[in-house]
């Protein structure tokens, strides 16, 4: 397994690229590698079809594209940079097993990034979205020195909180 980052101070928890080859395990039910799966899907598999066309598009321009948040060898979450970066600006999405949520999981995965993002010259800021009513996603951003720059609409999403964090 190819970590992104070392294990950060959550127990055993990782954040490791992923493949072409893991997110069409994810789609068929499938644990990816030598995993196991949460006992709750991190998506549907709708989700992680439009997850995978995205990442092949950005993995055009831009990598690592996604990673996979790994917690004992166990797969409980994902993160992925949702389009082309544009002068430096990452924009990722998150998302967490519903079974696992609330254990620091996506805290740890979003710090392990920022590590990451921190070395990487071709990365200046990182921006993300969250839902107004997502008080746990809220929390994290602001734990991990993301700032609200604003709120937009979206029409598959509803009401919009827009976050950045500068890491250069």
């Amino acid at each position: 397994m190819t970590e992104i980052a070392k294990p950060s101070s959550h127990e055993a928890m990782m954040i490791v690229e992923a493949t072409e080859q893991d997110f069409a395990a994810l789609i068929e039910g499938r644990a990816p590698r030598d995993l196991r799966l949460a006992d709750t899907p991190i998506a549907s598999p709708e989700i992680l079809g439009m997850l995978a066309e995205v990442a092949a598009l950005v993995r055009e321009s831009f990598s690592p594209v996604a990673w996979l948040i790994v917690s004992d060898r166990e797969l409980v979450g994902l993160c992925s940079v949702t389009h082309p970066p544009e002068n430096g600006v990452i924009d990722i999405g998150y998302g967490i097993a519903p079974s696992r949520q609330g254990q620091g999981h996506a805290g740890a995965a979003i710090r392990d990034i920022l590590r990451w993002a921190e070395t990487n010259p071709a990365v200046r800021a990182i921006t993300a979205d969250t839902s107004p009513a997502n008080t746990a996603s809220i929390r994290v951003l602001e734990r991990a020195g993301f700032t609200r720059t604003g709120e937009r609409w979206d029409e598959e999403d509803g009401q919009l909180i827009e976050w950045r964090r500068e890491t250069a």
